[in-house]
Order: structure tokens, then sequence, then C-alpha cells
């Protein structure tokens, strides 16, 4: 990693050159505030830019992200300071610096101003430091970026905060050879907080960039455990005879904090519990947000069911309508996870069908709505896989994701008392946040000679098997008459 940052300005030199110059003298940025809040799994980066049209009928304003920066932002989106309602937003995926367009909500005249804000989650963008930790020790993690705020615009003045929950900063970078840029500090710390600048007259020459570039990085303590999901496997069963949705999920949890110092001592852990001191990168348990009306609620590992859970329902919801409250479940692992350790674990519920599935009488067709996951907070879903499975007969299959999927197909899953088997839906998706706990629709028709497929099936069965056993009994294997 330290090498990638010691290039980086060489790669912004020639990267950059290019795709600024297309971008012009258009705007000028008054100000540019970036603030970093951060965390464990997730850092969040809040960038406004206050700008100003020198030219007319300007209504697209781009911004510049670093290759390095993208790499790790998971989520994004922009939106005019003080509104809710996101802006349009388009990326040159073929530009190495990342060039992203947001079209303004409308033309700017000369001398027109407005303020933007580039909203930005950012997952595996912090590491344990040291890299190991006893069991009472504390959990100390460190963060890197650049200290300049790129933009293909020059800018009068721009300053960076980095937030950390506590106050406890280990160390935190003082930039060099910036003197002609500030007046009256370089960086400043108040508490928990690490300002940087206000720097002054900020150009996006290649000469600027090559020269005064450089990283920053800040080492701070974080009192709570560092999780990933490495993979997400959820199945989702429609079932219209049942009228119940089905969501199964296979979860592989990993504890990204440092790994574990010596050997575990359970004596230690009870300790820490008897005088409530337990040890900030240990995972003791957590709850989770599942939706109204859930039953049948199960939890187990791989060696058997876990009952150290509780759940706490909520009424079921009509669909359409707003839910107050949530089903909370709670779960407590088999055994504390620590740093480095991985805890692989299956949870299952049922929902009426009828708070997500509608039916549109016009064209004859069902639309589900199935969650893309559950989300444990605090942490990011390195690799997810969504199969949602319709009735059998299930036929004009349409869907949408409420985000780029990497992939979708369509495959057929074959269960017990299926004939042909039963239209499936899967997604694959990557670096999943609570920001990506939308809803997957997916529209389909099922004739009425599909409703009855299955009950004509077995009732088949057992009409083949009662006749079977009519004709067995009057079948006479005796070699000899009595």
């Amino acid at each position: 990693m330290a090498r990638r940052w010691r290039t980086l300005p060489l790669l912004l030199v020639t990267a950059l050159a290019p795709s600024f110059s297309l971008a012009g003298l258009a705007f000028e940025n008054t100000a540019i505030v970036r603030t970093i809040e951060l965390g464990g799994s997730l850092v969040h980066v809040s960038t406004t830019y206050a700008v100003k049209a020198l030219e007319p009928g300007q209504t697209t304003y781009q911004i510049a992200l670093s290759k390095v920066e993208r790499a790790k932002t998971s989520w994004l989106e922009a939106k005019v300071k003080g509104r809710t309602t996101p802006l349009e937003l388009s990326e040159d995926e073929s530009s190495t610096e990342h060039l992203l367009s947001v079209s303004l909500p409308k033309a700017l005249a000369v001398n027109g101003t407005i303020n933007l804000v580039l909203e930005t989650v950012q997952t595996h963008a912090t590491y344990p430091f040291p890299e190991q930790a006893a069991q009472k020790e504390p959990q100390l993690l460190k963060y890197k970026t650049d200290l300049f705020t790129i933009s293909p615009y020059p800018t009068l003045v721009q300053r960076t905060k980095i937030k950390s929950l506590a106050p406890n900063i280990i160390s935190y970078t003082t930039p060099h050879d910036v003197d002609s840029f500030v007046r009256d500090g370089s960086v400043t710390r108040s508490g928990g907080t690490i300002t940087y600048g206000p720097y002054h007259d900020i150009q996006t020459d290649t000469y600027f960039v090559a020269q005064y570039q450089q990283p920053i990085s800040v080492h701070y303590s974080f009192d709570h455990p560092v999780l990933e999901v490495k993979t997400l496997r959820r199945i989702a069963e429609i079932s219209h005879w049942g009228s119940n949705l089905n969501i199964e999920d296979k979860i592989h949890l990993h504890n990204a904090g440092p790994t574990l110092k010596g050997h575990f001592s359970r004596l230690e852990y009870q300790s820490q519990n008897y005088h409530r001191k337990q040890a900030s990168h240990i995972l003791h348990d957590f709850a989770l947000h599942l939706p109204p009306g859930v039953t049948n609620a199960y939890f187990f590992d791989q060696n058997g069911n876990v009952s150290t859970s509780h759940l706490r329902t909520a009424p079921s919801v009509a669909k359409g309508s707003k839910a107050m409250q949530y089903s909370v479940l709670e779960l407590r692992p088999r055994y504390p996870v620590l740093g480095g350790w991985n805890y692989s674990y299956t949870i299952g519920f049922d929902t009426p069908l009828q708070d997500s599935v509608g039916y549109d009488a016009k064209n004859g067709k069902y639309v589900v709505g199935v969650p893309v996951m559950t989300n444990i907070p605090g942490t990011v879903v390195n690799d997810a896989e969504v199969k949602i499975v319709l009735p059998e007969g299930a036929i004009n299959v349409e869907f949408v994701s409420p985000f780029p999927e990497l992939s979708s197909k369509m495959s057929t899953h074959i269960s017990y008392l299926d004939t042909a088997g039963r239209p499936t839906v899967t997604f694959t998706y990557q670096d999943l946040i609570y920001k990506h706990t939308g809803i997957i629709y997916v529209s389909y028709q099922v004739p009425l000679s599909a409703h009855l497929k299955k009950v004509m099936s077995v009732g088949a069965a057992f009409f083949s098997l009662f006749a079977f056993a009519f004709i067995a009994r009057r079948v006479d294997l005796n070699l000899h008459k009595k």
C-alpha cells in the first residue's frame, strides 16, 4: 500500500492533465470543505463545493476522484446543499482519475453560485495498526488519504476535517512544503478532530500536483469491532399455496480488527464481562432489524441450533404502508469473535406474502419486492448473491435492481413436489453497505394451469399409489392354490 501512495503524484501528473484541460475554466471553486468521519469498516466522506460560474449557460459540473479513492468508494451521491433530492450523476470510466459529471438543477449565469455536496462511503479504507493486539489491549486503526482535494477548476480556499468518534488520536501527519498556501497554520487539532488548512489558491496544473500533493494519515482508537461479511448467500422463496415468503441468509462473518496476540483466555474474557470492561475489538452480540410480521425465525451455525438468540416481533404492515417499527432479532454467537476470527451462521424467517406481493389485474402480473440484504450495523458485504425463487410455472419474468448489479441471470430451482422446476432470478453484488438495503422488484405471471399443476401432480401420485395397492391386493402370487 505504501508503494502505491508514493507513486500517486506521478500518476496524477500524467492522468489529470488531459482531462483537466478539457474541463476548462467554466467554474471556480470559491471554497471546498471535505469532512471525513472515521470508522471501522466504513468511512464517511462529505465534500462541499462552493461553485461560481465563469461562463454563461453552465449546466454540468465535474468532480475528480483519484483512482485509489474511487476504488475504495462503495457508494456516492451528489446533491445541492440543503436539499434531499440527488442530482443526476454520470462517470467517465475511461478516464484514469474518474471524472464525475454532475447535472445542475438549472443553468448558471456568469457569477452565478451554487453549493454542491458529494457524499461518499469508503470501505476497506482503514487497517489495524499494530496488526496484533492482546485480549486487553485497545484497538488502533490507521486511515490514509490525500492532503488536497483535486478539482478540474481552480480553488480559492479549501480545508479537510478528519473526525474520530473517540478523542484518543495517537498520531497524525504534519504536511510539509505548504507554507506558501497557509496563513494561520497547516494543521490543527481539537479533541477528536484534525483540521488541515485552510489552504489558499490551489491550482490544477500538473506542477502543483507533482510538487505539493502528499499522503496524510491518522492513527486513532476505535471502540467497536471492525466487521466484514465475506460472503452473503440469500435465498428468497415465494410460495403462493402457502401464502408465504421465506428468506434464508448464509453468512460468513469476519472480524477485520487486529489479530489476537497470544492465546485466548476464557477466564480473562469472563472477568472482563463481570467488570463490564469488554475489549472493544471483540464481537459479543449484535442485533438485526427484520421486517414486521416475521414468524418462524431460526438461527444455527455449523454445530447446530444456537439458542442464545431472542426475537421481538412487530405487527405485520400492509403492502405499500410505511413500517413504523421493525422486528428485532438479537443474536449472540456461539463464541466471542476476536480480531482475525470468523463465524459462519444461517438465519431465516417467514413473512406473510401479502406484505410483499401485489397483483395487477389489468395485465395479470404479480409484483414481489425482496430486500437485497439485512444490514448488520457497521459492516460491509464483500460478496453477495441474492436468489429469488418464483412459483413453478411462472412466465414473463421481469426484474429491476435498486442499484447496478455485477451480474444477473435466470435459472431453474428444483424442490420437492416440483415437476419442471421453479424459475429463479440470481443477482450478484460487491461491497454492499447500509446504503444498499434497497428492494429488488420482480414481476411475473402464473397461468391457472400452473396453479393447478402441483395439485394435479400430488393427486395423480396418490391415485397411482392407491391404484397400485388396489391391483396388488388382487394379484395372486402363490404358486399353488389352496
